[in-house]
């Protein structure tokens, strides 16, 4: 039978490995080598709906976790997924998105409005002030902010995006979930899914008119 000795100087082992682990690049990559996409909204439980431990308690170790409004791809998730990938050992992407999301609720095109009647210039705006040649064109800003018709739709959209992107490399798994808040449940991105009648996947549904502007399409 082990000792406590040994068994404490293994825990301690195991927790001086994980305070450096950076610094040894992709021999030193998170518990399950993921990454996870996932909605910034404060009732997407991301443990909760895939089984593990990044989200609470912050630190928990099975994933690099990047959270933004939706849980689309973007620029910045597109950066953050390829030095995780490329660098720090990571075998897989999971993209979370959720039903009743704050990205169904408006129209693009009228968020934009509100912005220009405040007297801001959106399309001489400058998206990353720490890099001023990243530029969106004129006519795009609504476009950029990635409201969705459907989170279904753009869930799987953004699945493919990853999946065709020149950062990811080809041998990493990647999938797409949708959570369904109502019902505190997981599912597969369908169009046609059992109930999801009686969620809020689409604008439509959260009483917006007419289609956003065409990212996700």
């Amino acid at each position: 039978m082990a000792t406590l000795k040994s068994e404490l100087e293994a825990r301690v082992k195991t927790y001086n490995d994980w305070e450096i682990r950076r610094q040894y690049g992709a021999n030193g990559p998170n518990m399950r080598r993921l990454w996870v996409l996932a909605c910034m909204d404060e009732r997407m439980p991301v443990d909760e709906a895939l089984g593990i431990r990044a989200d609470s308690p912050v630190g928990g170790g099975d994933a690099h976790l990047f959270r933004n409004a939706g849980g689309i791809v973007t620029d910045d998730a597109i950066r953050s997924a390829a030095l995780t990938i490329n660098f720090f050992g990571t075998k897989e992407i999971v993209v979370l998105q959720h039903t009743g999301c704050g990205m169904l609720s408006a129209n693009g095109a009228d968020l934009e409005k509100a912005l220009r009647s405040k007297g801001i210039d959106v399309d001489s705006i400058q998206l990353d002030p720490s890099l001023p040649e990243l530029k969106l064109a004129p006519g795009n800003f609504a476009k950029w902010m990635g409201m969705m018709d459907d989170v279904d739709v753009t869930c799987a959209k953004c699945v493919e995006y990853l999946r065709n992107h020149p950062l990811i490399p080809n041998d990493i798994t990647i999938s797409g979930w949708v959570w369904e808040t109502e019902f505190r449940r997981l599912r597969a991105p369908d169009p046609k899914a059992p109930n999801r009648g009686v969620t809020q996947p689409t604008a439509s549904s959260m009483n917006v008119k007419g289609s956003q502007p065409p990212r996700w399409k």
